[in-house]
């Protein structure tokens, strides 16, 4: 084996080792929003990324960015958290061919709710993957990250 093989090689490891430690997140996450408060983790993800704006709102296309959906699928997603009334479609004044998705009150309401719970639910899920000798590198990087930011 070369040395390009061993970089091949490391890179693949080290590929495995994110997508176990994403796993662990996104499964926790899942169950803990869920049971909670039957709100799955992509649609979490679009409130707390709505929440982030100013002026609480998006185009669908940053929306889809954010969510890291195709456009279809983030349509259908914020079709679904409209009929349950926790975001709303706005037209755009400058361009009335664009689609802002606001936050409604209820949306804020469950996104307050669902935020302890998102967040302590990750905590104890990085704590559990650091126990774990092929996570504890990868965990301690993210530490590090967040703390330097």
């Amino acid at each position: 084996m070369g040395i390009s093989d061993d970089a091949v090689q490391i890179r693949a490891r080290g590929w495995r080792t994110l997508a176990a430690l994403h796993g662990m997140i996104d499964t926790a996450l899942e169950k803990a929003l869920q049971s909670r408060l039957r709100l799955s983790v992509v649609e979490y993800t679009v409130l707390d990324a709505l929440s982030r704006q100013d002026g609480w709102h998006m185009r669908m296309r940053q929306l889809a960015r954010a969510a890291a959906l195709s456009s279809s699928a983030t349509t259908r997603l914020v079709t679904r958290l409209e009929e349950r009334g926790l975001l709303t479609r706005v037209l755009c004044q400058d361009d009335r061919r664009g689609i802002y998705t606001e936050l409604t009150d209820q949306g804020w309401t469950l996104l307050l709710q669902a935020r302890p719970v998102h967040d302590e639910t990750l905590a104890a899920t990085l704590a559990r993957a650091g126990q774990l000798p092929e996570l504890a590198p990868l965990v301690t990087a993210l530490h590090d990250v967040a703390a330097s930011a």
